[in-house]
């Protein structure tokens, strides 16, 4: 609904939240997308950037607010300021909800399933001061800054509420001015012992350095091999009692409660008996390798990252029924004979390689989960194994990144 003004301003009613952060309206018969607003808001709206079949557009005045408004905590957030965050202006109870509203929109539009199964989202034990790491980018100026917005230009960070209060301390204490060439700092949190700074430069030459606290301080070259310079190679985190350890580079999930809860709902789809082989792929440090292995006869797990395989090697010392694999998923399924029961799939935001899909797909284990960290190449991948023979029974989102657009799934099929 919309009415437009002499000044290229238009009435818009928002009635959904859409995939990325913005809320949708529609004007003349095509989407419009406006950040920071709330569906079921009416405001007074600009297009900024016309796309021919939908819009992009700013709001220019709030004319009837959601009771879901909330001052934003932050004094970096809004346009054309830190692009980290999309819902501080929304109560964190609400937010929950408008994550499942997306994933049910990208599986229809994207994935054809006209009536999926996706259940509430699991919301966050902590909105705030959750993230056990975080990346800053430096400014000719050699300022920490975040992405901004429109994801290129850096908007130096004196404040973040979403990120460990003890990384904070850190980053408050950082002076980095010295270091020529600086490219980005990463702050990584720890169960045990201390914190981690990792640094890259522009011209791969590993800084000298003293430090005057216990801090361990890593160098990742571009071609992201990590090299130590003071403390520890990695970080220790805990998850339910296991010791994970993690070095420079490798990834991990940022919100330890909900990487737990991730853990459960995998189990308990697979519903593990003890006799079962199981695949897992893109298998990082073998977080959820170790509780597969307690529960199966035989795990075979395959990453691609060589730090992380070394970690996966420490961290399931313990397991004899781990096969451990070095190489991409696409090219190591084909050339696997064994028949496996069941496959848990925790790839990047990109998702899985259709030929990694299709080969997954050959080797036919009747149950399959599948780890998401985007909603939309998790409906463009459950819709291509649905024509592989696969039926998806349901999802179940995660909020693993609060106050961001950031959507975690856990997505089940059946053979």
């Amino acid at each position: 609904m919309s009415r437009r003004h002499p000044d290229d301003t238009f009435e818009l009613t928002l009635d959904a939240m859409a995939h990325g952060g913005s809320a949708v309206g529609h004007a003349q018969g095509r989407p419009v997308f406006v950040p920071y607003a709330i569906p079921g808001e009416r405001i007074i709206a600009r297009v900024v950037d016309d796309r021919g079949r939908y819009a992009l557009a700013q709001g220019v005045t709030l004319l009837t607010p959601s009771p879901l408004r909330v001052r934003p905590r932050c004094p970096h957030f809004g346009p054309g300021r830190c692009g980290g965050c999309a819902f501080q202006h929304i109560a964190y109870e609400a937010q929950p909800d408008f994550k499942r509203d997306v994933v049910i929109d990208q599986l229809r539009r994207i994935g054809g399933f006209r009536d999926p199964v996706v259940h509430p989202t699991v919301p966050s034990p902590e909105a705030w001061g959750y993230r056990l790491s975080t990346t800053f980018y430096t400014d000719d100026a050699g300022q920490l800054c975040y992405p901004g917005t429109d994801g290129q230009t850096l908007i130096p960070i004196e404040e973040c509420h979403i990120v460990r209060p003890e990384l904070m301390e850190l980053f408050e204490e950082l002076a980095l001015e010295e270091i020529p060439e600086l490219e980005r700092v990463r702050l990584h949190a720890s169960s045990e012992g201390a914190p981690m700074i990792v640094l890259s430069t522009r011209d791969d030459q590993a800084p000298e350095l003293e430090v005057d606290r216990p801090v361990s301080i890593n160098f990742l070259l571009s071609d992201n091999e990590p090299v130590n310079l003071i403390g520890s190679s990695h970080v220790v985190y805990r998850v339910h009692g296991r010791r994970f350890r993690v070095t420079a580079g490798a990834f991990f999930h940022a919100n330890l409660p909900q990487i737990e809860r991730v853990i459960e709902l995998v189990l308990d789809r697979l519903n593990l008996s003890g006799s079962e082989t199981v695949l897992d792929l893109y298998a990082g440090v073998g977080t959820l390798t170790a509780f597969l292995a307690e529960r199966a006869s035989l795990v075979t797990a395959v990453e691609s990252y060589p730090p992380a395989v070394t970690d996966a090697d420490e961290n399931l010392a313990d397991f004899e029924n781990v096969d451990l694999i070095e190489g991409s998923v696409e090219a190591v399924l084909p050339a696997l004979t064994e028949q496996y029961d069941a496959a848990v799939l925790d790839p990047p935001p990109s998702g899985v390689d259709g030929r990694a899909l299709d080969a997954l797909a050959a080797v036919g284990p009747r149950a399959l989960v599948y780890v998401s960290a985007d909603p939309a190449t998790l409906a463009r991948d459950a819709k291509r194994l649905t024509q592989k023979g696969y039926r998806l029974i349901d999802v179940q989102p995660v909020d693993m990144l609060p106050q961001t657009a950031y959507i975690q799934c856990v997505a089940h099929f059946a053979r």
